[in-house]
């Protein structure tokens, strides 16, 4: 199951998506963090987000790229729970912060650009491959889309990339919703 959490900046969507996760009845509740600690300002704002997330019983996975890579940590973590009847049944839920960083990462990967089509084809594979292990998997993206600013070809296709990744990811959730000054709208489930 994927539940998309979408909305521009500072839109609350973040802060939405922990709440949801937070409330959810999962027994591993997993922060899967994409940011890329490069430079100062990075790492401040990775310092504040794991404070932000203190108390809340996420188990955070650093992943700035390969996302399926995540799979391998959720089974090492679980190996050892059998406190269900089915020592296969998943019981966790896994909060992917954020698409667009994620897509930088992977597009911009050892300072060399990747083309569009590749990026958003990795990406979906990534996605399906990690949404099947999991029981539900909760993605925060951004609406970068609204400011008719014109940019280079390289950011344009950044752009695409990130249009045509939330369009499929869309396709595919159980539920989209849009979150405006911290008021979440449900688009779709």
């Amino acid at each position: 199951m994927i539940t998309i959490i979408y909305g521009g900046t500072s839109s609350g969507k973040s802060a939405y998506a922990e709440g949801l996760v937070c409330n959810s009845k999962y027994n591993y509740r997993y922060y899967l963090a994409t940011m890329s600690s490069q430079d100062e300002e990075s790492k401040a704002r990775i310092k504040r987000h794991r404070k932000l997330r203190s108390g809340k019983r996420f188990i955070t996975l650093e992943h700035p790229v390969d996302v399926k890579n995540a799979i391998g940590d959720i089974e090492r973590i679980e190996s050892g729970d059998f406190s269900t009847e089915d020592p296969y049944h998943k019981s966790n839920i896994v909060l992917l912060e954020c698409m667009s960083n994620l897509l930088a990462n992977e597009m911009f990967k050892g300072g060399v650009t990747q083309e569009l089509d590749f990026c958003v084809n990795k990406i979906l594979s990534d996605i399906q491959e990690l949404e099947a292990k999991v029981s539900e998997l909760v993605i925060v993206t951004n609406n970068i889309f609204d400011d008719g600013i014109a940019y280079e070809a390289e950011t344009k296709d950044y752009i695409r990339a990130l249009g045509a990744i939330n369009s499929q990811l869309a396709l595919r959730a159980n539920k989209v919703v849009e979150v405006t000054v911290g008021i979440p709208i449900v688009i779709k489930g």
